[in-house]
C-alpha cells in the first residue's frame, strides 16, 4: 500500500468519525427525514458538476440500475436510520456501532460471493459482535428505565444501517466493479435526493433550524458525503473493497474523540474496552491480523 493511500484511509476515518458529531448537532433541529433530504440534495448538487467535468455521465446512465440500488441501500435508508438514532444516543456510540460494517460485509461476502472465510475470520465475527453486545448492554444498564426502549431502537437502527452498508458494498463488488467510482458516488446521492426531497419538505420542522444546525448539515454533505465518498471510492478502485473498508476500523476512535472534544460526551472504561473488542474483531475478520493457513475452513474457500 502506498503512503498516500494510507493517509487517505486515515482521512476518511477521521471525516466519517466526525459525521456522527454533525448528525448529533443537526438531527434534533431538522428531524431525521428533513436532515437526510438536505444532506442528499446538497451532496448531489456538489457531485454532479464534478461528474460532468470528468465526462462520466454516460457511465452513470449505463449502470443506473445498480447505482439506484446503492443509492437506496448505501445512502437514503442509512441516512434516515443514523439520523433517527442521533435523536437518542450519543455520537460516540453511533460511531462504535458503525464499526460492525466490516463484520456484516465479511459475513455477506462469504455467503453471497463465496469469499474466503477462515476460522480466524469467524472468530473475529464473534468477537466483534460480542463487543457490540457488551457496549449496548452497558449503555442500557446506566440509562433510566423509560429510556431503555428508545436506546435499544436507536442502537438497532444503527445496526440495520451497517447491515445495509455491508449489502451495498458486496453488491457494488459484484455488479458495479466496472463503474467509475465517481459515477457510483454521484448517482447514489442523486437517487437518495430524489427519494428524500419530497418527504423532507413534508416533514420540514415548524421552527426554523439554527445557523449551527445548518452548518452541521452542510458540513456533513460537503465533507463527510461528497469529499469522503470520492476518496473512499477511489481507494476501492486502487486497493479493492476489503482493504479500503479497513478505514472503517478507525471510525469509532475518531467518533469518540470528536464527541468528547466538541460535545462534552463522557468516555467510560467500558466504552473504551468495548471499542477495542470491536476493532479486534474487525481486524481478525478482514485479515489485518495474520493467522495460520491451517485455519482455513475448506467449504468456505470458494472464490467467484
Amino acid at each position: 500500500m502506498r503512503r498516500g493511500d494510507a493517509g487517505k484511509m486515515v482521512s476518511v476515518a477521521a471525516i466519517w468519525g466526525a459525521s456522527y458529531l454533525f448528525i448529533r448537532v443537526g438531527a434534533p433541529a431538522f428531524g431525521a427525514v428533513a436532515m437526510g433530504g438536505v444532506r442528499a440534495v446538497a451532496a448531489a448538487l456538489l457531485l454532479l458538476p464534478l461528474l460532468l467535468w470528468r465526462g462520466q455521465l454516460a457511465a452513470l446512465r449505463r449502470h443506473w440500475r445498480g447505482i439506484a440500488f446503492v443509492g437506496v441501500s448505501n445512502a437514503a435508508l442509512p441516512f434516515l436510520l443514523f439520523n433517527y438514532a442521533a435523536l437518542t444516543i450519543p455520537a460516540g456510540l453511533s460511531s462504535i456501532l458503525s464499526a460492525t460494517t466490516p463484520l456484516f460485509a465479511a459475513l455477506l461476502g462469504a455467503i453471497w460471493l463465496g469469499d474466503r472465510l477462515t476460522l480466524g475470520r469467524m472468530a473475529g465475527l464473534a468477537l466483534g459482535f460480542g463487543g457490540v453486545v457488551l457496549l449496548v448492554a452497558g449503555k442500557l444498564h446506566f440509562l433510566p428505565q423509560h429510556d431503555v426502549l428508545n436506546t435499544a431502537l436507536a442502537s438497532l437502527a444503527c445496526l440495520v444501517a451497517t447491515l445495509l452498508y455491508g449489502i451495498s458494498g458486496n453488491f457494488s463488488k459484484r455488479y458495479l466493479s466496472e463503474a467509475p467510482p465517481l459515477a457510483v458516488a454521484t448517482g447514489s446521492q442523486v437517487v437518495a435526493a430524489i427519494l428524500l426531497a419530497g418527504p423532507a419538505l413534508a416533514l420540514w420542522p415548524a421552527e426554523a433550524p439554527s445557523a449551527k444546525a445548518w452548518g452541521a448539515v452542510l458540513a456533513l454533505a460537503a465533507l463527510c458525503t461528497t469529499f469522503a465518498y470520492v476518496l473512499f471510492f477511489g481507494l476501492i478502485a486502487r486497493l479493492g473493497a476489503s482493504k479500503a473498508m479497513s478505514a472503517l476500523f478507525m471510525i469509532p476512535a475518531f467518533g469518540v474523540l470528536w464527541g468528547c472534544l466538541f460535545l462534552g460526551e463522557s468516555l467510560t472504561w467500558q466504552m473504551a474496552g468495548s471499542c477495542l473488542v470491536i476493532l479486534a474483531g474487525c481486524a481478525l475478520t478482514t485479515g489485518l491480523l495474520p493467522e495460520p493457513s491451517r485455519w482455513t475452513v475448506p467449504f468456505m474457500t470458494r472464490r467467484v
